[in-house]
């Protein structure tokens, strides 16, 4: 490996240090007693100030409070027998005050060996400010972990910082951290190549302001979720994702071998129906949150891997679901935001419920003017040609109809809205409508122009279930490679009997998308796919 002048310059850093006696990497523990965000947030003055802050939970702090802190290395500034350097801990950043007088190195430099002269093994002063000399002005680097002990005080300027006592080395950093400098909110010499922050995400999280923040929300949304479903009291489970059939919903999946059982596998597309499974064992409520796999396109909003979010109820309809989704994503907005209101992009979406519920054939008929309920499935495919559909001859009407509605309909919806009633042929595994010939009772929520969830009042009806995937396997001969087969297993437990049952499955990766207003889907992944690094 060809190193850069700095990476070199940092290993022979390392080396004096160990020289020196101190270790780079130590392995004891390093309790830390407070953090940037808090000291900063919960100082006070003096003590007549401390009764303002009495909702405060957490600590209040005081000039002269001692505190040990521990963090990156961001900025240094020198300036004789003083420095102020930055440290930034896993809340935020805040300013350390160094100085040469009162400064102590790390325990093992601090204490050598007892000698005749000093059977103590004190240093002197003298050596301790040639330590400081050497350690904290030459062999220190932006981007070092260092642990701070000292006490909190309010500079002259104004700013909330920790004097510093003692310092630890607590690793050494051998690349080079890119610099990114803030001014009236603007980044300059910044890291924001997506192709670099994505790989090297570990880097966009240290130098990159709010990128943080976004995984942040991302498990507050998770958090929240599983609350409303825990006290509702329903069940997280898990389920295989290595499985023999790829089922439970319309796509290519990932193929492997599983070389002791000598048989080819599927990675899931979904985890619907071993949770179905479940409630035919007499769960009332099971979800599950994990991981799918679909072996199709990446773009701003779709990843091959992406995280979903599965919730079944007995003895629930669409109807129900539509609610309960309404309140579940307005608790979310409120948990992660504050707010039921959204920015994403030029759009401001509004999660407060409730929200419009529109019949699919009358929003296809509301944004084009066609009424594709009373045509015959060549007249929809001659119509979806004219749309500039291609490739239309496998496709059976349903699909038709989904193509249709996403060419022309899906981009415009953008407050939250349920689009229901699907033709049968789209929805095979949706119990039929109770009242609407050839609909089924399933809706989808759209948001800012895509598709958020997806539910069913479940079909139950074994026999109508069967012919439903007989009709999906005369769709994979037509040339579907979507198109579902036949899960046995999952037709002898509906055999067993299923009590009516509705089910969702929401996009976590696209909630979060719409709960942070970032605008594509690799900005809320942590490791999004990517092409192998040449």
């Amino acid at each position: 490996m060809e190193l850069s002048e700095q990476e070199q310059v940092r290993r022979q850093s390392l080396q004096k240090m160990r020289e020196l006696g101190i270790d780079p990497y130590p392995a004891a523990e390093y309790p830390v007693t407070g953090y940037s965000v808090d000291i900063k947030n919960n100082f006070v003055d003096d003590e007549a100030d401390e009764s303002q802050n009495s909702k405060v939970e957490s600590k209040i702090w005081h000039t002269g409070d001692k505190v040990r802190i521990a963090g990156r290395l961001m900025s240094r500034r020198i300036m004789g027998k003083a420095s102020f350097i930055e440290l930034q801990d896993s809340k935020g950043r805040i300013q350390v005050y160094v100085s040469r007088d009162d400064i102590q190195l790390a325990e093992d430099a601090e204490k050598p060996e007892p000698t005749e002269n000093d059977p103590n093994g004190n240093l002197s002063a003298e050596t301790l400010r040639q330590m400081y000399n050497v350690v904290f002005k030459k062999l220190l680097d932006i981007g070092d972990f260092i642990g701070i002990e000292g006490f909190v005080f309010r500079t002259q300027m104004g700013e909330i910082s920790v004097h510093a006592q003692k310092l630890t080395v607590l690793a050494k950093s051998l690349r080079v951290l890119p610099i990114v400098k803030y001014k009236d909110g603007v980044a300059y010499d910044g890291f924001n190549d997506p192709e670099l922050r994505y790989r090297q995400r570990y880097v966009d999280l240290v130098v990159n302001e709010g990128v943080k923040d976004t995984f942040l929300k991302r498990a507050t949304i998770l958090r929240t979720m599983r609350q409303v479903f825990d006290e509702a009291g329903y069940t997280e489970v898990e389920t295989p994702i290595l499985q023999q059939i790829a089922g439970g919903a319309s796509a290519r999946p990932f193929i492997t071998h599983h070389n002791t059982l000598d048989v080819d596998m599927y990675l899931r597309i979904a985890t619907e129906l071993y949770l179905k499974r479940l409630i035919v064992g007499g769960f009332e409520g099971v979800y599950e949150i994990g991981r799918n796999f679909r072996n199709e396109g990446m773009d701003r909003s779709h990843n091959p891997e992406f995280t979903c979010m599965e919730l079944y109820v007995q003895y629930k309809d669409y109807n129900w679901m539509m609610g309960f989704t309404e309140k579940l994503l307005e608790r979310i907005a409120l948990a992660v935001n504050g707010t039921t209101k959204v920015k994403v992009g030029d759009n401001e979406i509004d999660f407060k419920a409730p929200y419009r519920r529109l019949p699919i054939l009358d929003a296809i008929k509301e944004k084009t003017g066609l009424d594709l309920a009373s045509m015959s499935e060549d007249e929809i495919r001659a119509e979806a040609r004219k749309l500039g559909i291609d490739d239309t001859e496998h496709m059976g009407k349903g699909k038709l109809i989904d193509e249709i509605f996403g060419e022309t309909c899906e981009g415009t919806f953008i407050q939250p809205t349920f689009i229901t009633d699907y033709p049968v042929e789209m929805s095979p595994l949706t119990k039929m409508h109770r009242s609407k010939p050839g609909l089924t009772e399933r809706f989808e929520l759209m948001v800012n122009g895509k598709e958020l969830a997806n539910a069913y009042s479940e079909l139950n009806d074994p026999i109508d279930q069967y012919n439903r995937f007989v009709e999906q396997m005369k769709l994979a001969d037509k040339g579907d490679d979507e198109a579902m087969v036949i899960d046995h297993d999952f037709m002898r437990a509906l055999e067993y009997g299923m009590p009516p049952t509705s089910g969702i499955g929401i996009g976590i990766d696209r909630l979060a998308i719409l709960m942070t207003g970032q605008p594509t889907i690799q900005e809320v992944l942590l490791f999004p796919t990517m092409k192998p690094e040449a």
